[in-house]
């Protein structure tokens, strides 16, 4: 007989509470959940069976993983992103369509709402661990939820504390108040939807309603980051990051989606420090997470090993399809294509821990330009890197949209519009800084397309990239041969290790030159007209010596 919850009465409930979740039963009467059964910090193998007994949907995959579903939302809101607009750091904020205005009555409401709802469920699950691994800057977060999946979510993906650690935890510096099954109420003011996701940077709470998606509480947590450690001089960063063995030197990655940021981040040379949530201190930089959250979507172990080894029991996978056996098939997209796996750090088996290095080497920008015209590797300069790093550019391939038959341009400021809190300026010039305090070298890396624009030329070989990558991490490049391009001024690399040099400059490896040169000059202009919005409040000189084209 398969044990449900309707199966179990009431008395053996509060047996199994009693006996063996004694030890995890916490009170959250100070911020006014008093009527539910509140069980904190518990181990993967509690959250496994509360899921299994509690969540409807809820299975464990022949791999060990625990598979859990987001209901309607299987990704990210951020249209329905709020901040409340603060005396004390309304200044500060990028306002906008990344950062949405809210008031603090408006806040409370949501708040009380997602209170409330927490009261009328059962079993309310809490999560408290820590987000950065230098004790110097890291953030003591609490999470109240209702689901086993976000407790399980947010215990990979946060900092867990030893016993010591949770027993001296005290208050925490951030709340997250995750009531994501109950819809906001679409005629209170300012809400648009039945989902919103509000945060109050001065009393560092967060409030999740109307989504399940469990990608937005680590957003916000890395959002409350974006915020706090720019505010202290230090640079919060949307990208992966690796750690020469050697010596504790790092490498930074940024790219956008599909860029190979992870494929190339999975290094067996060097350290993973982490994919995806990174700040640089005076001391070196430090992963702001506990954990990693890889797309799933085509996974397979010939091509992502590290990822596919991760996802076993511990692990979390999300909206993924398995079959009577509970083998997951990775590639069926029946309902998402942006299937996750959610699993600790140290499920890799070179990720350092703790997950901390010292001060990059080496930047590398990202960009898979589907037109076809950026080289394969350029150096630049600091303002060159400051103008790409506010661009954050790549490309999406015809098909992604009805009826567009061309490369789009995609930009995001600083890797990571989305998530950031002050104007793109701000993290321009703290990279600045920490580029000539630590004489770093800075590359623009295309894993795009060569010899024509998608549909015409072709994709750079993954080899020819992780050649690349390989040799500015040895500094083979460092001191290489470069030549200005004529037509984006950028110091393009003449030679590479186990690169041919006519993939190196794309414009040999064109056949019709002047369609080269009408394609990179309508690159030029989309970067131009992207970087309007920004201009404002960038220093001059980066337009003058760093922005794209002569």
């Amino acid at each position: 007989m398969s044990i449900t919850p309707s199966s179990l009465s009431p008395e053996t409930n509060a047996h199994l509470a009693g006996n063996q979740l004694a030890n995890n039963i916490f009170d959250l009467s100070s911020v006014g959940i008093t009527d539910p059964l509140v069980l904190r910090n518990l181990a993967p193998s509690e959250l496994y069976t509360e899921a299994i007994l509690f969540e409807e949907g809820s299975a464990i995959a022949d791999s060990g993983a625990l598979i859990s579903y987001s209901g309607d939302k299987t990704g990210r809101s951020p249209s329905d992103k709020r901040v409340v607009d603060n005396p004390d750091s309304s200044e500060n904020i990028w306002w906008g369509n990344v950062n949405i205005p809210l008031d603090q009555h408006t806040f409370e409401i949501n708040r009380e709402r997602a209170v409330d709802y927490l009261n009328i469920c059962d079993r309310v699950y809490v999560v408290d661990a820590f987000a950065g691994w230098d004790p110097q800057h890291r953030l003591k977060v609490r999470v109240i939820c209702s689901r086993p999946y976000h407790a399980l979510f947010m215990w990979n993906m946060l900092i867990r504390p030893t016993d010591e650690e949770l027993a001296n935890f005290g208050e925490p510096d951030f709340t997250i108040y995750n009531a994501g099954k109950f819809p906001a109420n679409k005629k209170t003011s300012g809400m648009t939807s039945k989902t919103t996701i509000e945060l109050d940077l001065e009393d560092r709470e967060m409030v999740i309603l109307g989504t399940e998606y469990a990608g937005e509480m680590k957003k916000g947590v890395f959002t409350v980051m974006n915020y706090l450690m720019p505010k202290a001089g230090h640079l919060s960063m949307h990208c992966s990051a690796t750690a020469n063995p050697e010596n504790n030197s790092s490498s930074i990655l940024f790219g956008l989606s599909g860029t190979g940021k992870t494929t190339l981040s999975a290094d067996p040379h060097r350290l993973l420090v982490g994919d995806d949530e990174h700040v640089w201190t005076d001391a070196g930089i430090f992963n702001i997470e506990g954990g990693c959250y890889a797309k799933a979507v085509n996974l397979t172990e010939e091509s992502e090993p590290d990822i596919f080894k991760a996802l076993h029991f511990g692990a979390v996978l999300e909206n993924v399809i398995y079959d009577k056996d509970h083998h997951v098939d990775f590639t069926d997209t029946a309902l998402t294509e942006n299937t996750r796996g959610a699993y600790p750090l140290d499920f890799i088996d070179n990720a350092k821990i703790p997950a901390v290095a010292d001060h990059p080497t080496d930047l590398i920008f990202l960009t898979c330009d589907a037109f076809g015209v950026l080289p394969p590797v350029a150096k630049l300069t600091t303002e060159q890197a400051m103008y790409h790093f506010i661009s954050g550019y790549t490309a999406k391939i015809p098909g992604t949209e009805q009826g567009v038959a061309e490369p789009i341009a995609t930009f995001s400021a600083c890797f990571g519009a989305p998530f950031l809190m002050w104007h793109p300026a701000k993290y321009a010039e703290l990279l600045a800084e920490k580029l000539k305090n630590h004489n770093v070298n800075v590359w623009l890396v295309n894993t795009g397309w060569s010899g024509g624009s998608y549909g015409t030329g072709s994709r750079i070989s993954l080899k020819y990239s992780r050649a690349i990558i390989d040799a500015i991490h040895t500094g083979q490049l460092a001191n290489a041969e470069v030549a200005e391009d004529d037509f984006f001024g950028l110091q393009v690399v003449q030679a590479c290790p186990g690169v041919p040099s006519t993939v190196l400059n794309p414009q040999e490896a064109w056949e019709d030159k002047d369609a080269y040169q009408e394609v990179a000059n309508k690159l030029i202009a989309l970067f131009r007209d992207n970087f309007q919005s920004y201009s404002d409040k960038v220093a001059p000189e980066i337009l003058s010596k760093g922005q794209m084209g002569k």
